[in-house]
C-alpha cells in the first residue's frame, strides 16, 4: 500500500486557489448534456468524479471536447441521448450515478449502471422507488435497493405526484428533480420526512435555473417542475471552488496561526459548506470573507468546543471533527447519519482513526463526539499545544475526505496516511497544495560511515539548538538484541522485521531503553554493531522502522544521524550533511571510546572491521551508504567535535 508520512507541522499561512466543485461540477455537466445547444464549461473539477461522469457523456453519445486547462465544451443533445443502449462503469462517484440513474431512466434507452464494490453498497433505493412511480422500469441486478442497475424504456405516466425520503441522501431528491423535465409531463415531488443536507438541494436548483427549468416549492417538502420545462445552455458556465475543500485549508489557518485565504469561493457562493466559516467561527477562529474568498486565523485564546447540527455541512462537518482535536473541551456533531452511506461508513471510520491517534470518542447512528487527548494551552502555535497525540498511520477507506480531514491531525504528531492518492476523487493535487501553505517542523540530516563522529556532533547539534535527537543507528542496534534476546537469526528478515515493528523503546539525554531495561551500554558491543548491520540490510526491517523514524520528526525540530537519513528517512530535509573521516582515525576513535568504557579492544581488528562494514553498508541493495546529491560534506579527520559541531550550526542558520 502507498502512504505519505507527513511531520508535525508547527503553523500555516498562505494562499490556496480552489479546485472546482464536484457536486457543481457534475450537475454541470449532465445539465449540459440534456440541454440544447452547446455549454462552454470554465474551472471544471478535474477529479476521478468528473471524469466518470465525462466518460459516461461520451459512452452516451455526447460531444465532450476538452479545450484545455479546466474548460470543456459540452454539445447538448436536447434531452435525448443518442446512444440508446450502453454498460457504464461510475466508480464510486456518488455525484455521477445517482443523477445519471434518474436521467437514464426516463431517457428512453437500455442501460446498465454498475460501480466499484462500495459503490454497490451504497443505497439507492429511494431513487428507485420515485423513478417507478414515475413509471421508470428499473432493475436491480444483485441486492434489492443497490446498484448495480439495468434501465429499461420508461413508460411515463401522465401529471401527477411522487414520493421519496429525504432523510438518507440529498442526492436522491437532486437526481429526481433534474430528471423530471424529461418526462414532458408536470410532476411535484413530496419529500417524505426532514430532508438531510439541505444546501445540495439549493446547489440543484439555483443549476437547474442557470439552465432555463424553474422549480416551484413550497418549503423543503414539495418540489414541482412544470410541463413544458426544457434545458437551455446558458452559453458559458464558471463552476465555483469546491467549498468542502475550502474547509481543511480555513481549518489550517484556524489551528495553525495564519491567515490561510481560500480563493475561487466566499460570501455569494451557492454552496452550503461555505456555513463552515461560521462553525469554525463558533469555535473561536477569526473568519473574513469577501465575495470570492475566505480567510482564517487562530483565535488568541485557543479553539473551543461546539455542539452543532450539521444538517446543513454535512462534508465539510467532517473537517470539525479533527480540527476538534486542538478545541479546548468535547465537540459534539449531530444530525449526520447520511455520513454512513457515504463512500464508505464515515461515522465509524472516523471514530476508528480518531481514537488511534488518542482522542475519545462517542459515535451513534446520526452523531460524532469528540475529546482531544489534553487540553491545548493558550497559544495559538501548535507547538505550544496540542501534544499528547499519538503518531499513528491513519487509514483512509478509499474515501478522499479521510485523507484530507486527518491531515489536519500533523499539527499535534507525525502521521502516516495510508493511501493518500484517494484525494484524486476530488482534489488531486491537494497534499501539494497542503504544503504550500504550511511549515513542518526542521529536520537536519546526518549521515556517515561508523565512528566518523556523527552520533557525538548530532547530539551536540541538537542541544544546541533545542531540538530533538534521534539515532537511527540504534533502533537498529536494539532490533539486532532484541532479535539476539528473543533467539532469532539476524537473516531471518521476517521474524526481524516482526521484532522491530513490536520494538518497545524509551530514549532519554543519558540512555536507552528496551522493554524497560537499561541498554545503552548492551547495544554498543562489537557483536551487536555487527548485528545491526546485518538487520540493517534487510529491506522488511528498513520498513518496519521507517514511520518510527520520520515519527521523531516533531516540533521544534530533529537533528537525526544516520547511514539513510538523507537519501531514504528525511529526503525533503533543508540542511543534509554527510560527516566521514578516513578509517584510520575512526578506527582511533572507537579504540579509545571502547577503552575509555573499560572495554578490551585491539586496534588492528577495528581498524578491519570498520572497513568491512564501510564495504557491506555502501554496497547493499536497500539505502545503501552514500553522500546524498545535495548533502554538504563535512570531512572530520582533522577537525575537533567543537569545530565540526559549529560547522553544521553555521549551515543550519542559512538553511532553517
Amino acid at each position: 500500500m502507498e502512504f505519505l508520512d507527513l511531520p508535525q507541522l508547527l503553523s500555516a499561512a498562505g494562499t490556496v486557489r480552489l479546485p472546482g466543485s464536484k457536486s457543481i461540477s457534475n450537475r454541470v455537466l449532465l445539465l449540459a448534456a440534456l440541454a440544447e445547444g452547446e455549454t462552454e464549461v470554465r474551472d471544471l473539477l478535474a477529479s476521478d468524479d468528473t471524469e466518470r461522469m465525462l466518460n459516461a457523456l461520451q459512452t452516451l453519445g455526447v460531444g465532450v471536447v476538452h479545450q484545455g486547462g479546466e474548460s470543456w465544451l459540452i454539445k447538448g443533445c436536447n434531452g435525448n441521448f443518442p446512444v440508446k443502449q450502453a454498460e457504464l462503469f461510475l466508480g464510486n462517484a456518488g455525484t455521477a450515478f445517482r443523477p445519471l440513474t434518474a436521467a437514464l431512466a426516463l431517457a428512453g434507452g437500455d442501460y446498465i449502471l454498475k460501480g466499484v464494490a462500495r459503490m454497490h453498497e451504497r443505497p439507492i433505493g429511494d431513487l428507485v422507488d420515485g423513478l417507478r412511480q414515475l413509471g421508470a422500469d428499473v432493475t436491480y441486478l444483485a441486492n434489492e435497493g443497490f446498484p448495480p442497475l439495468h434501465l429499461k424504456p420508461a413508460s411515463i405516466q401522465p401529471d401527477g405526484v411522487i414520493s421519496v425520503r429525504g432523510d438518507v441522501s440529498s442526492q436522491f431528491l437532486t437526481g429526481l428533480l433534474m430528471a423530471l423535465p424529461l418526462t414532458g409531463q408536470t410532476v411535484s415531488v413530496n419529500v417524505v420526512g426532514e430532508l438531510t443536507s439541505k444546501p445540495y438541494i439549493e446547489i440543484t436548483l439555483a443549476i437547474m435555473a442557470r439552465f432555463g427549468v424553474s422549480v416551484a416549492r413550497e418549503g423543503w417538502q414539495r418540489f414541482t417542475v412544470k410541463a413544458g420545462s426544457r434545458y437551455v445552455s446558458p452559453g458559458t458556465i464558471y463552476v465555483e471552488g469546491d467549498a468542502s475543500s475550502a474547509s481543511y485549508f480555513l481549518a489550517l489557518g484556524a489551528i495553525g496561526g495564519g491567515s490561510v485565504r481560500v480563493e475561487g469561493v466566499g460570501r455569494d457562493s451557492i454552496q452550503g459548506d461555505v456555513k463552515f466559516a461560521e462553525a469554525l467561527a463558533k469555535m473561536g477562529a477569526e473568519i473574513e470573507m469577501g465575495p470570492n474568498w475566505m480567510s482564517a486565523r487562530a483565535p488568541k485564546g485557543g479553539l473551543v468546543a461546539v455542539d452543532l447540527d450539521c444538517n446543513h455541512i454535512p462534508d465539510a462537518a467532517m473537517t470539525l471533527a479533527t480540527t476538534a482535536l486542538f478545541a479546548k473541551g468535547t465537540t459534539t456533531l449531530r444530525n449526520i447519519a447520511s455520513w454512513r452511506v457515504k463512500e464508505t461508513d464515515r461515522i465509524a471510520a472516523m471514530a476508528t482513526e480518531l481514537r488511534k491517534l488518542g482522542a475519545v470518542v462517542e459515535e451513534g447512528e446520526d452523531f460524532i463526539r469528540v475529546t482531544p487527548v489534553v487540553a491545548l494551552s493558550s497559544s495559538p502555535s501548535p507547538a505550544c499545544g496540542g501534544g499528547g497525540l499519538k503518531a499513528a498511520a491513519i487509514d483512509t477507506y478509499d474515501d478522499h475526505r479521510m485523507a484530507m480531514c486527518f491531515s489536519l491531525a500533523a499539527f499535534g504528531t507525525p502521521l502516516r496516511i495510508n493511501d493518500p492518492k484517494c484525494v484524486a476523487k476530488t482534489f488531486p493535487d491537494y497534499f501539494e497544495r497542503f504544503a504550500s501553505v504550511t511549515k513542518a517542523a526542521p529536520v537536519i540530516a546526518i549521515d556517515g560511515p561508523s565512528a566518523s563522529g556523527k552520533g557525538t556532533v548530532a547530539a551536540r547539534v541538537a542541544a544546541a539548538l533545542g531540538f530533538g535527537y534521534l539515532d537511527s543507528g540504534a533502533l537498529y542496534r536494539l532490533t539486532a538484541l532484541a532479535a539476539k534476546q528473543a533467539g532469532v537469526d539476524w537473516a531471518d528478515e521476517a521474524a526481524v522485521a516482526a521484532i522491530a515493528a513490536a520494538l518497545d523503546v524509551e530514549f532519554s539525554e543519558s540512555d536507552i531503553r528496551l522493554n524497560g531495561q537499561l541498554v545503552g551500554d548492551a547495544i554498543r558491543t562489537e557483536e551487536i554493531s555487527a548485528g545491526a548491520s546485518k538487520v540493517a540490510a534487510l529491506p522488511a526491517v528498513r520498513d518496519a522502522l521507517l514511520f518510527r523514524q520520520r515519527a521523531f520528526n516533531k516540533a521544534p525540530g530533529l537533528v537525526g544521524d544516520g547511514r539513510d537519513m538523507a537519501s531514504v528517512v528525511f529526503p525533503q530535509a533543508p540542511l543534509k550533511v554527510f560527516l566521514t573521516a578516513s578509517a584510520e582515525v575512526r578506527a582511533e576513535r572507537r579504540y579509545k571510546q571502547l577503552i575509555d568504557k573499560g572495554l578490551s579492544a585491539n586496534l588492528p581488528d577495528l581498524l578491519l572491521d570498520l572497513q568491512q562494514r564501510d564495504e557491506r553498508d555502501s554496497q547493499r541493495s536497500v539505502a545503501p551508504l552514500r553522500q546524498d546529491v545535495d548533502a554538504k560534506l563535512l570531512d572530520t579527520t582533522d577537525l575537533t567535535i567543537e569545530a565540526a559541531v559549529n560547522q553544521v550550526l553555521l549551515w543550519s542558520k542559512e538553511a532553517i
